[in-house]
């Protein structure tokens, strides 16, 4: 009891004597260190002399939180998206518009989060459905892109369960629907897609449907949506207010251009939702993935409104949406850390470099608040780098599952069975076997996080402060016991660093640290040790 009085009167001394403080820098300390902002920069943190990143109207491709957190115990919260640039002993902010907040409790990367988490993003006891712990997603994006069509979902679910692979949530991609603000399956590609999802359903998997906040300009839902005018506005380079404002705004985003609906009105995000409700009634729909929310796509002349200031609201307010559904995921989002949301990383190709960036990009994800991560898609999403592929890199797969696997999800969308010869389709299916043994202990951490905030997955130095480990971003801690240090380069072998304590190997080698030692690790091998209390 003595102690949590103790906590309750530093933090709020600490809240009222950080409470809007305006500054354009602030001194770092010898010795500490940032981290935060923004998950796709998860490889670049700590961050060091010369990072410069603006957040206006920018998260990246990923998720992002106005936020920075020092290993020294201090964080950094504005309520509104600002720039920084970090110099030698010194991080300058500019074009910000509202104060920013200091905070210190303690002497940790692990004080700074979780005092920063409890003010500005405290969880709420919820987690998104337990199914995305539980088993493999899978997703249909890289073996048909556009091509999404009843016959090969089908038949993709089907060589799943025929090829040994445990049913769970399957996603069908971008192109389902007739156009962008359509809400029902194309007939020309789905003659029965109520029967689809249902023979789906019967093989074990849960289903859900890729959508966006996009409408197609010249279509009946346009027309209504413009007549209601729940949609952005153009401000013709005039600086037009929205109720001053005669047409539609237009984005250019990946998949062309399109009216945007305004998510700062209530009927608009009303009408939204009431047509998804309708999909999944109408469909037997189980939930959605919630994509291209990036505040990116709506720069250019937008009617002012009251989200035209910061464009960052619109993405934040996608992410609302994502709310009234357990089953949902996110590539792009802005302030919604302590949510149960999915939240993927943005898509990786299909190379070292970027399996290179998973485990950075996922622990820096928990420091913002989304503890509920998933890795890229194994093997990498982003289709472009598998165009014109002469032959897929076996290893890479094989080790982008294996770095998966001990992560809060795992997710597949290339199928391995399809480019995978035996030896190495079996070290996939090695690495799923290992997931098995721990899916308890991980499921267990997400409702952990859920009540807490406590990370799923994190870095060393969270852990194991002032040991070293600031800079240390190709292994990671699953929980408080089990260090994983998975081989994410092409050489099969690795350095693994253990912090102080005893550690014990799958062959139940104990191991003292600290100590940094030399592996030669198979290709169906991943490494990963206990910590253990005493040398018993």
């Amino acid at each position: 009891m003595i102690k949590n009085t103790i906590w309750t009167i530093i933090f709020i001394l600490t809240f009222l004597n950080s409470y809007g403080q305006s500054f354009k820098k602030i001194k770092i300390e010898p010795g500490e260190h940032w981290y935060g902002l923004t998950v796709r920069d998860g490889d670049k943190v700590p961050y060091e002399s010369g990072y410069k990143l603006d957040l206006n109207a920018n998260v990246l491709d990923n998720q992002a939180q106005p936020l920075l957190l020092s290993s020294k115990g201090r964080y950094i919260w504005n309520d509104n998206p600002f720039a920084c640039t970090f110099e030698k002993d010194t991080i300058v902010f500019s074009k910000f518009t509202t104060p920013f907040y200091i905070g210190k409790f303690g002497n940790t990367l692990k004080d700074a989060y979780l005092n920063a988490s409890k003010q500005w993003f405290p969880f709420k006891g919820k987690m998104p459905d337990s199914l995305l712990f539980k088993a493999p997603q899978y997703n249909t994006w890289i073996e048909l892109v556009y091509n999404q069509n009843q016959k090969d979902i089908l038949k993709y679910a089907h060589s799943i369960i025929d090829n040994g692979f445990e049913p769970g949530v399957l996603m069908i991609d971008d192109n389902w629907a007739p156009y962008y603000g359509r809400f029902e399956f194309r007939k020309d590609r789905f003659p029965d897609a109520k029967m689809m999802i249902d023979e789906l359903h019967q093989l074990g998997f849960k289903i859900m449907v890729w959508v966006s906040p996009f409408i197609r300009p010249d279509c009946e839902e346009s027309r209504y949506l413009t007549e209601k005018r729940w949609i952005m506005m153009d401000g013709e380079g005039k600086n037009l207010l929205w109720k001053d404002a005669h047409k539609p705004f237009i984005a250019s985003w990946w998949n062309g251009y399109s009216m945007v609906l305004d998510l700062s009105q209530k009927d608009a995000v009303d009408w939204y939702q009431n047509n998804l409700h309708s999909l999944v009634e109408t469909y037997h729909l189980d939930g959605f993935k919630f994509d291209a929310g990036d505040p990116e796509f709506y720069l250019g002349s937008v009617a002012k409104n009251n989200i035209s200031a910061n464009l960052n609201i619109q993405t934040q307010l996608w992410g609302n949406i994502g709310l009234q559904f357990s089953l949902n995921e996110y590539r792009s989002n802005w302030k919604h850390g302590g949510e149960p949301l999915a939240e993927r990383l943005r898509d990786k190709g299909h190379n070292w470099k970027d399996l290179l960036k998973l485990i950075p990009d996922m622990t820096n994800a928990s420091l913002l608040g989304y503890p509920f991560a998933c890795p890229d898609m194994i093997g990498g999403g982003e289709y472009g780098s598998f165009l014109n592929l002469k032959n897929y890199d076996q290893d890479l797969v094989v080790r982008s599952a294996q770095c998966s696997s001990l992560m809060p999800m795992m997710q597949f969308s290339v199928a391995p069975w399809r480019i995978l010869d035996s030896t190495h389709l079996d070290a996939i299916k090695k690495s799923l076997l290992l997931r098995k043994k721990f899916t308890s202990y991980i499921i267990n951490l997400a409702k952990k996080a859920a009540q807490t905030g406590e990370p799923i997955v994190s870095n060393l130095e969270y852990k194991f402060p002032n040991q070293g480990f600031e800079k240390c971003n190709n292994q990671f801690m699953l929980g408080d016991d089990i260090l994983v240090a998975p081989v994410v380069t092409k050489n099969n072998k690795r350095l693994v660093y253990f912090p102080k304590g005893y550690w014990m190997d799958q062959n139940n080698k104990l191991i003292s640290g600290p100590k940094v030692l030399s592996f030669d690790v198979a290709i169906d091998e991943l490494l990963w040790f206990r910590k253990v209390d005493n040398k018993k």
